[in-house]
């Protein structure tokens, strides 16, 4: 039941009316006015911009924009369940609610099965998002676990919003830095072996990550190895690094309850281990449609003229679906350039029937987007979407202060190191609790306490706080049943207090949160909105405390005390269903 969407329907037919009248033109567009919460409690539960979204195309048909709104108003007066519809400044409309609405409203929570505000998106298609595709070259370092929690809750809110979702990750093993990684297991081989390796060479992976590494390239194939040409051990090696590390990252995303669906690879679409070439195929594709072609590129603006290499080069036309320059396919030694193997990664998602695409990437890929956008566009001939995500950088500290690196890594602080010292909750709630595109600063001091200034803790309090409630009803009264489904039949128009008020309008609000947040694609708005439900929660639990006819068990009003129950269970009920999305626990008790 979302209460917005029904009023912006209601507003939309009574704009239907006037145009069928002639008072506004036919062609009118009855979408682009929002019916939304108003900025001042005190003007209403609702509020709609309608009358002044379309002030131009009152006026020209003789009228103006608070005409219309009077208009608007009056017929929105005569719905059974308004109380108000007023007019405020120039054409604002104000609409207050009569009771029975949020009745209705925490009777279908109740009802719900832990699945308000669901479902609320028409567009039911296949959405595939990807995120993660760290390379697998080591552990994952803080800096991943913001863009796998953004990407888990992103694919989270979007099913929960009614779409069918494929999370994905795409393996890099086919670039330099996989054969860095092979070069960098091969020496810990020969340090398992008893060889004195000294110190790792400058441009290898210093960590002791690779040490289990190497003692199993021993344990497999004993000293075999040892003195083989690099043409001969290095795919082997290679392929068991990749292997160990990619284990490494599924144990690393299972310690962040991050689970995909599909691992993709790089170095399967380039067909060197056998198979078909699919970057080939996919250049060869665009080729017989004109969009790839043989060309030279001005050098890059800045850059050296001695640094550039003249030469023709085999050039997608980006610029033909909104690059700044054409992008190179094959480089100088005949391998593929990244770019290359993306479009052919991304052309298979599109075979594989996804139109909806969702990229999770770090913050210094940004330079990259408009290329894949204009790819996704060419070999979709136009009909697949590619939103790119960006998350911004984590600067982690303890009690303000930057923390230091990590030994077992090398050069940068593991996810598992944070998780297993704050938590998988914290760590989730915390990356939320920001837009994916701005900076975080994330306290490992500050994310463990025990107190209101502590996000996480302070809506998961709500949540035990509202079970607690419901125990305590159960203890007072024990023949009540106090199941969602029995409490939907409670005298709920008993809850009439301005504070319970307070959160029967937020209680209303989530399933446009829901909605928002999934078009927008900004899971931070759900962390957002349990906060403020768990504020307002707290503070009517805190005056129950100063005024004894607020609380929410009344030992001698058996009919009010169940009416309450009625809504602490909505409120855990919304707040477990937000912190599902985040992939945060909601729990009974904390201690």
């Amino acid at each position: 039941m979302n209460i917005f969407m029904d009023f912006q329907r209601r507003v939309a037919g009574l704009l239907a009316g006037i145009v069928k009248a002639g008072n506004l033109p036919q062609t009118l567009d009855l979408t682009r006015f929002v019916v939304e919460p108003p900025r001042d409690p005190s003007h209403g539960d609702l509020s709609t911009n309608a009358a002044m979204v379309y002030a131009k195309e009152a006026k020209a048909a003789g009228s103006n924009a608070r005409t219309l709104a009077i208009e608007i108003a009056a017929g929105l007066a005569e719905q059974p369940d308004v109380d108000q519809a007023e007019v405020a400044g120039p054409g604002f409309i104000n609409i207050r609610l009569k009771p029975v609405v949020y009745t209705e409203v925490l009777r279908a929570v109740l009802n719900g099965d832990g699945r308000f505000g669901a479902s609320v998106q028409t567009d039911s298609s296949p959405v595939n998002v990807e995120y993660v595709s760290a390379n697998p070259t080591g552990p994952m370092h803080v800096g991943h676990a913001r863009g796998a929690v953004f990407g888990d809750a992103l694919a989270s809110l979007l099913a929960f919003a009614g779409r069918k979702v494929t999370r994905e990750y795409y393996i890099n093993d086919a670039g330099a830095q996989v054969d860095v990684l092979a070069r960098s297991a091969h020496l810990r081989y020969l340090q398992a072996l008893g060889d004195d390796i000294k110190a790792i060479p400058e441009g290898l992976y210093p960590g002791d990550y690779l040490v289990p590494v190497g003692e199993a390239l021993a344990r497999e194939f004993g000293a075999s190895l040892r003195g083989k040409p690099q043409e001969e051990w290095l795919p082997v090696v290679r392929a068991r690094a990749i292997d160990a590390m990619m284990a490494m990252i599924r144990e690393d995303l299972k310690a962040l309850n991050v689970v995909h669906d599909l691992f993709s690879s790089e170095r399967a679409l380039t067909g060197v281990d056998g198979g078909a070439d699919q970057v080939r195929a996919a250049i060869d594709d665009l080729r017989a449609r004109g969009i790839v072609y043989l060309g030279r590129l001005e050098p890059p603006k800045g850059a050296p003229i001695e640094d550039w290499e003249d030469r023709e080069q085999t050039l997608f036309r980006s610029t033909d679906f909104g690059d700044d320059v054409d992008r190179p396919l094959i480089k100088s030694d005949g391998g593929y350039t990244y770019f290359a193997t993306d479009i052919a990664y991304h052309k298979s998602k599109i075979d594989r029937g996804f139109l909806a695409l969702v990229d999770v990437w770090g913050a210094d890929h940004g330079g990259y987007v408009k290329r894949m956008q204009a790819a996704v566009a060419a070999v979709s001939n136009g009909k697949a979407t590619l939103d790119v995500r960006l998350c911004q950088l984590v600067r982690l500290m303890r009690a303000g202060e930057p923390v230091k690196m990590s030994k077992r890594s090398g050069d940068f602080v593991t996810l598992r190191e944070v998780v297993d010292e704050v938590g998988v909750d914290a760590v989730r709630f915390m990356m939320l609790l920001r837009k994916n595109d701005a900076p975080l600063d994330f306290d490992l001091a500050k994310v463990i306490e025990q107190s209101q200034d502590n996000p996480v803790f302070y809506v998961q309090y709500a949540h035990a706080r509202g079970s607690s409630v419901l125990r305590q009803g159960r203890t007072t009264f024990p023949d009540l049943d106090l199941s969602p489904k029995a409490l939907a039949n409670a005298n709920l128009a008993l809850l009439d207090d301005e504070s319970e008020g307070a959160i029967l309008r937020l209680i209303a609000q989530f399933p446009r949160i829901v909605d928002q947040a999934a078009t927008a694609r900004e899971p931070h708005r759900v962390a957002f909105y349990a906060h403020d439900l768990a504020t307002s929660f707290h503070a009517h639990w805190n005056r129950g405390k100063d005024l004894p006819h607020l609380r929410f068990v009344n030992e001698i009003n058996r009919d009010l005390t169940n009416a309450r129950m009625a809504l602490a269970s909505s409120v855990t009920l919304v707040l477990a269903a937000a912190l599902a999305i985040l992939g945060v626990k909601a729990p009974q008790e904390m201690r």
